[in-house]
């Protein structure tokens, strides 16, 4: 069974929506390129937690709540990679001799539990999470980051190509951004979660995650949903821009691109998320820059 056929049947099994509002939904989600749950959630039908529970029975899973504020050893955090915690959304919650207790997002996804049983040589014993309550988790105890602060707008550019970041760090910084630099997804995506930038330029080739497992990674996160991404790249067509947009990206660019060009679609794209007021930061740290030059 797909999994928008699974989670749509246990949602109106549960009584949470009705069969007519599913039908709706997968009208809207056709050609949307997004998932349905995270489509339910958007348009505000049903919350994160309605399907963590409706997956919970469905798959007699246990769900634990709040434990980001508990203590975790190092040696029980290593045995699930940074990496995997972030792309996977799992995170290891307490180890008794060969049986782990792993916190996860999507209980479909077996072949990632079977991965890490052979690696690391035990038993896993899967536990339900929100991504909300994993993110939290991953951040303070993977990425050490507790709080986020931030005096205006944020830009993360993830791109392998050193001169290309370096060209549009500097144009940004002129602009008056704060400008986050990544070399491949991976990277970006600690980024990401660490720091929760208002933006994302991303390039579409890259080592380790390339610009679309990127994305479908990100939006893993809940709280990272909302944060418009522009996939840059040098295969620039109708075609890719078409599948781009299907996947979920805001914009597309193709490369090479003028820094300028770039900075005004980061500034339309703002416009368009009715950010307005991130527009205004940006031009008042813009002139406190001119000032002080």
């Amino acid at each position: 069974m797909a999994t928008k056929d699974l989670i749509g049947t246990l949602l109106v099994g549960s009584g949470i929506i009705s069969v007519k509002t599913l039908e709706r939904t997968l009208e809207l989600q056709q050609g949307s390129g997004q998932r349905l749950g995270k489509l339910l959630r958007d348009m505000r039908i049903v919350t994160e937690q309605e399907v963590t529970e409706a997956l919970a029975r469905q798959f007699n899973l246990r769900i634990v709540r709040a434990f980001a504020d508990q203590m975790f050893p190092e040696e029980l955090l290593g045995l699930v990679p940074v990496h995997m915690a972030l792309e996977k959304m799992i995170f290891p919650l307490k180890q008794s001799g060969r049986d782990l207790a792993l916190a996860i997002l999507d209980p479909l996804d077996s072949e990632t539990l079977e991965f890490l049983s052979l690696k690391i040589g035990m038993k896993i014993h899967p536990v339900l999470a929100t991504s909300e309550e994993l993110t939290v988790a991953i951040r303070k105890h993977y990425l050490k980051v507790d709080k986020i602060e931030k005096d205006r707008p944020t830009i993360l550019i993830i791109d392998d190509s050193q001169l290309t970041s370096q060209v549009l760090d500097i144009a940004l910084r002129k602009e008056g951004f704060e400008v986050l630099v990544a070399g491949d997804g991976i990277e970006g995506l600690k980024l990401a979660i660490s720091r929760h930038p208002d933006l994302i330029v991303c390039d579409l080739f890259m080592p380790h995650m390339d610009g679309y497992s990127f994305m479908r990674a990100l939006r893993k996160h809940a709280r990272m949903a909302a944060i418009p991404v522009i996939l840059m790249t040098g295969k620039d067509s109708t075609e890719e821009e078409y599948k781009a947009l299907q996947a979920g990206f805001f914009d597309f660019i193709g490369k090479p691109s003028a820094p300028v060009r770039i900075i005004a679609r980061i500034k339309r794209t703002f416009i368009l998320n009715g950010n307005t007021e991130l527009i205004s930061l940006i031009e008042k740290h813009k002139d406190m820059s001119s000032i002080s030059r």
